[in-house]
């Protein structure tokens, strides 16, 4: 009886182990899941300092400018605020956007169609001097371009 007892757990262990085994090959198959776009930035670190040198090229840029003067430290303080929480937010990442629509935000601002290029420009200058990838660049462009239409006016 011993012997029947160790053979059926001898069989048992060897079930578990072999369907353990093709748990792992089926995950290992499946891949891991790919991380978001918020962590292949770099986080929320990452994200601040790109938005920090992005906006020191905007607010500099003497077609764009316009959109920055006459606004108060604390008003350039918050507009950060709501760029680093919305670019955090749509990479997936923990921010939640608590600020006004794109399309409320930017209504009567005359945003044309050359100031969003410009924009777009000075943005992938900035994520190159950071070295962001091709890859994640291009997730990003795609993710911010779903909002152009909310943005430009004319």
């Amino acid at each position: 009886m011993k012997d029947a007892f160790r053979w059926e757990r001898t069989i048992l262990i060897l079930f578990l182990l072999i369907g353990l085994a093709g748990n792992a090959i089926l995950i290992r198959a499946a891949g891991t899941p790919e991380k978001s776009l918020y962590s292949r930035l770099g986080g929320y670190d990452a994200i601040a300092a790109v938005t920090d040198d992005f906006i020191g090229r905007l607010a500099t840029d003497p077609q764009l400018s316009r959109f920055f003067s006459g606004l108060s430290v604390d008003s350039k303080k918050r507009v950060r605020e709501h760029v680093v929480d919305q670019l955090c937010e749509a990479t997936g990442g923990p921010c939640v956007y608590t600020g006004r629509t794109m399309k409320t935000a930017h209504a009567g601002l005359g945003i044309t169609n050359n100031d969003w290029n410009v924009t777009v420009n000075h943005l992938v200058e900035t994520l190159n001097k950071f070295n962001v990838p091709e890859r994640e660049q291009n997730d990003l462009l795609t993710a911010l371009t779903k909002l152009k239409a909310d943005i430009v006016e004319k």
